[in-house]
């Protein structure tokens, strides 16, 4: 693979003031991305690969990583400036190595882990092997890059941290018995780090959005309400640090009515399910 040199690291930057919010403070606003460094783990096509490119759009030095080689190399050659770091997830020591390679070149400004599997599976069709997969990839992949960077970003004292959930992490649904789990560690994950690194100049958010056309859901046979394009869910969510969330979810329409039912006790929210999906 044909390497490409970033330019010369921005210097390291005084943390940004957290701005005073109804329920408490959120995150440290990201508004101007020229010169900043950002590193997209799962990057190879959807969501990742539309946030390193609406990244690299604005300004950011964008180093991307997947397992995808071909996929990385053919986005490094499109985007001038930016780094192929071809990783697997769920090898501990290729993303600590990663790391390394990636700090070496100077402080991240935001990393961003949209490595995801998914496969539809009801308990009637149990594998442990799916289940197994989704938690490595999805959840436990995030602990290793989390593993990778944390340490310097508290010695940093400044950057961000993103996680990319799910609306199927709010409450249990048909067919993502593998899935859904996983999504629901994740939000767990962000909340507990943000508590904890709110004042030490970190920022933390999680990312729930709604259906989004990617790879993983065109192996949906069912109806998608709210269906969106990579390049949106992009928007919203630069949209979302620009605004210092700690949750960015979207489309509101969908996600709003999902948080409803989230407040339901289990026998109606069992039942609207059911009449909703039919299933």
């Amino acid at each position: 693979m044909t390497e490409r040199t970033l330019p010369a690291p921005a210097p390291l930057r005084a943390p940004v003031p957290e701005r005073p919010g109804l329920f408490g403070r959120a995150n440290p606003p990201i508004r101007d991305w020229a010169g900043r460094r950002v590193w997209v783990v799962g990057a190879s096509s959807g969501i990742g690969q539309a946030l390193a490119q609406a990244l690299h759009a604005a300004g950011a030095q964008v180093i991307v990583s997947a397992r995808q080689q071909a996929a990385l190399q053919a986005f490094v050659e499109a985007h001038p400036g930016s780094l192929a770091q071809p990783l697997d997830v769920g090898d501990v020591a290729a993303v600590q190595a990663a790391g390394r390679a990636v700090l070496q070149q100077g402080p991240l400004d935001l990393v961003v882990y949209c490595a995801g599997h998914y496969k539809a599976l009801r308990a009637d069709a149990w594998s442990l092997e799916e289940m197994k997969r989704h938690q490595e990839v999805n959840y436990v992949g995030a602990l290793h890059m989390l593993d990778a960077v944390l340490p310097a970003l508290l010695a940093q004292g400044q950057g961000h941290i993103s996680l990319v959930g799910s609306v199927a992490g709010y409450r249990g649904l048909p067919k993502s018995l593998a899935y859904g789990p996983t999504k629901a560690a994740l939000i767990h994950l962000a909340e507990a780090l943000y508590l904890d690194l709110r004042g030490l100049g970190l920022g933390v958010s999680i990312i729930n959005c709604g259906f989004v056309r990617t790879p993983l859901t065109a192996q949906n046979d069912f109806h998608m309400p709210a269906l969106m394009d990579p390049a949106e869910a992009a928007s919203r969510i630069l949209r979302g640090w620009a605004q210092g969330s700690f949750e960015i979810h979207f489309p509101r329409r969908f996600t709003l009515a999902m948080k409803l039912l989230k407040l339901l006790p289990f026998a109606l929210y069992r039942a609207a399910v059911q009449r909703t999906t039919g299933l």
